[in-house]
């Protein structure tokens, strides 16, 4: 499945650093050349006839420092995304050795100099650019393949839905050791995923965990030594299920995340979801293959 392990450019200065420092474009089926969008800051492959998508974080000298100009390269990545129907599935990763180190240093000291106001203003347009990973309509998944620190972490959290860590990864909202307030809408996410009281010791506390702890937190389904490669066989599985059971699955998933959900609206949600799954012809074959004991195959109708 998977080609030789590739170099990121010299324009991306990848590094002989730890495990991670390597990443892997997705093998192409044979006979297939798969179609590329590519920007300065972020990069993104088609594979497998469009089905799959692998979207990278192009920044390896600053080990994916989160950007403004990263930001709108990624939501210009979305929008093209958002257009294939094809799509099944997306992988996140980052260049080089570091899925990101989180904001940009010299960004954050322009935010230092500038007004209260204009920084409210700022900041919120720049969680959008990252956060826009949500508005993809189907399962994003994290390859978390180094340091995933501060808005970086943010990202693999509250953008994507599934993640994948480096077993040696090293992850941290370390907002407060900076001398700064959280963001990234994490401290909507993070309560969600560890409830409060480990919300408020990561968050106060500033401190690193390693791939482990969040696992045993259910921060990641997975640590991996090839976190690629385990991220891929996720998003090939998800690949080979009902397409518009998925999409609607995601959409309310991300709708009980976006703000606390009672149970009559979990209940509402989900009865909208099975009402668009019902009529389609993807039912029918997953309950005829069901009891004709075979794997089924969608058409995504």
């Amino acid at each position: 499945m998977w080609s030789r392990l590739a170099r990121v450019g010299t324009a991306a200065g990848a590094s002989n650093g730890p495990p991670g420092a390597w990443i892997r474009p997705l093998a192409p089926l044979a006979g297939v050349v798969p179609h590329r969008l590519n920007s300065n800051a972020v990069l993104c492959e088609y594979q497998n006839a469009d089905t799959l998508a692998l979207v990278t974080l192009n920044d390896a000298p600053k080990l994916n420092a989160l950007t403004v100009a990263m930001g709108n390269q990624l939501v210009d990545v979305v929008e093209e995304l958002k257009t294939k129907s094809q799509l099944r599935a997306v992988i996140v990763q980052g260049a080089g050795r570091a899925f990101s180190a989180g904001g940009d240093l010299d960004w954050l000291m322009e935010r230092h100099r500038d007004t209260h106001g204009n920084n409210q203003k700022i900041m919120v347009d720049f969680y959008k650019r990252f956060l826009c990973l949500r508005n993809v309509p189907v399962p994003v998944i994290a390859c978390i393949n180094g340091p995933a620190i501060g808005a970086g972490f943010c990202l693999a959290l509250g953008g994507c839905d599934i993640r994948v860590a480096h077993d040696k990864a090293k992850l941290g909202l370390t907002f407060v050791k900076l001398g700064l307030h959280p963001g990234m809408a994490i401290t909507h996410f993070l309560p969600l995923m560890v409830g409060p009281s480990l919300t408020y010791e990561m968050l106060l506390t500033g401190r690193l965990i390693d791939a482990q702890e969040a696992f045993d937190l259910g921060m990641v389904s997975r640590i991996s030594a090839d976190p690629l490669k385990d991220a891929m066989d996720i998003a090939q599985e998800i690949a080979t299920v009902a397409p518009i059971a998925v999409r609607s699955t995601i959409k309310t998933l991300r709708k009980s995340q976006d703000r606390p959900t009672s149970l009559e609206e979990a209940m509402t949600y989900e009865s909208q979801g099975q009402a668009v799954t019902y009529p389609t012809n993807d039912l029918v074959e997953g309950i005829k293959a069901l009891r004709e004991k075979r794997s089924p195959v969608f058409k995504d109708d």
